[in-house]
């Protein structure tokens, strides 16, 4: 997925490009400056997760506690791919609908996602725009463009 991101924390805000690769044992999220060179990397598969940010590398078991020491906010990678395809992860949910049947506010894990827009006016189109809150972390993601690979 490519697309951009707006997060506020603390009193702090910060927007980049994005471009995030999600494979079944796997996820790469590539945070972008202005002129689309990486800025931050942040990969993770079953083993570890690292976090690059152009001049330090480091490295833990948990990546949204990687995430946390470093930027001082984190995705939820376990259920975000689910949440960004307009789809409930598995466990227990609190769902409003549209009157498309897509989802409208999701509460799941925690967080809270609000669907703010879809690529299509059509019950299965995409998600184009949402925002996932927690405790005193928002963060808008702006989905441009989607690819598809069968792994």
């Amino acid at each position: 997925m490519n697309g951009r991101i707006l997060v506020k924390y603390d009193g702090s805000r910060d927007s980049a490009g994005l471009r995030w690769v999600h494979k079944t044992q796997s996820d790469e999220v590539l945070l972008l400056n202005p002129l689309g060179q990486t800025a931050v990397r942040v990969y993770r598969d079953e083993k570890q997760a690292v976090l690059d940010d152009g001049e330090r590398h480091f490295q833990e078991a948990d990546v949204e506690a990687l995430m946390t020491h470093v930027l001082g906010w984190s995705l939820q990678l376990d259920e975000l791919h689910h949440w960004a395809l307009g789809k409930v992860a598995d466990g227990p949910a609190l769902i409003e609908r549209d009157d498309l049947g897509r989802l409208r506010v999701l509460r799941q894990d925690g967080w809270e996602v609000r669907y703010l827009a879809y690529a299509e006016e059509k019950s299965d189109s995409l998600p184009r725009r949402m925002q996932l809150t927690r405790d005193n972390l928002q963060v808008t993601l702006l989905m441009d463009e989607w690819e598809w690979s069968v792994e």
